[in-house]
């Protein structure tokens, strides 16, 4: 089974390096890092670079907002199971092994829980899970996103179903939730946490908006739901 882990790059060199150490060890040598730098002109790619791993694939990005990057990233995965990661978290020793042990099971998502921490990764939560009410009701997700890009991982037949990610889509995430749950992939909860969430002043998520444009989000992600709606029976746990 080919692990290839996506990474969304901007402005990354701060916190990179460490979070590819966390993720490093607990890959194969045919496993891959795919790292997609939106801003090719700062220090990203030294960063990345310095690491000094040829299982780590540096591209410049598309250079259109970080949904767009993590889609375009994602179409260069070449592994059976795809891991999509922040720049800037770091992972559980154990994340990949428990992870892919429910993809062997029979699941084609896999949502685990995290800690949230400050920027020097001291505990702020100890679960998003309970601090965001996170569940399987796709009538839920679509009020209220549960899934966070950093605590999945899926298969490549999901991810070929999914893509290419719709325009109107706020988040690369909260589409990928809402579509396997629609369409009825098997989703696994993980009541785990198996990253180190790091929130600090520079996340590329998080930002504020009015409540008109969040009404239209949901519109549109419920009309692409809608258009691209293929006949699945799974299961969710």
């Amino acid at each position: 089974m080919k692990i290839s882990v996506v990474i969304a790059a901007y402005k990354g060199e701060k916190y990179i390096a460490e979070q590819l150490g966390s993720i490093l060890p607990q890959l194969g040598a045919d496993d891959e890092i795919i790292v997609s730098d939106d801003y090719p002109e700062g220090k990203t790619k030294e960063a990345v670079m310095s690491v000094g791993d040829s299982r780590i694939k540096y591209t410049e990005g598309p250079g259109k907002g970080v949904t767009e990057n993590f889609g375009y990233a994602m179409t260069l995965a070449k592994g059976d199971v795809i891991f999509l990661c922040d720049q800037d978290d770091v992972w559980m020793p154990d994340k990949v092994q428990k992870v892919t042990g429910f993809i062997e099971k029979g699941f084609d998502l896999v949502l685990h829980d995290a800690q949230v921490t400050d920027a020097e990764l001291n505990m702020t939560e100890p679960s998003f899970f309970a601090l965001h009410g996170t569940n399987l009701s796709l009538i839920s997700n679509l009020v209220r996103n549960g899934f966070v890009g950093c605590c999945m991982a899926f298969t490549k037949e999901l991810m070929h179903a999914f893509l290419p990610l719709p325009r109107n889509i706020p988040m690369h995430d909260w589409w990928i939730g809402v579509y396997a749950l629609k369409a009825h992939y098997s989703v696994k909860m993980l009541k785990e946490p198996l990253i180190k969430w790091r929130r600090h002043g520079d996340n590329v998520t998080g930002a504020k908006t009015s409540a008109l444009q969040k009404i239209r989000w949901r519109v549109n992600i419920t009309a692409d739901l809608i258009s691209r709606m293929p006949g699945k029976d799974r299961k969710h746990e």
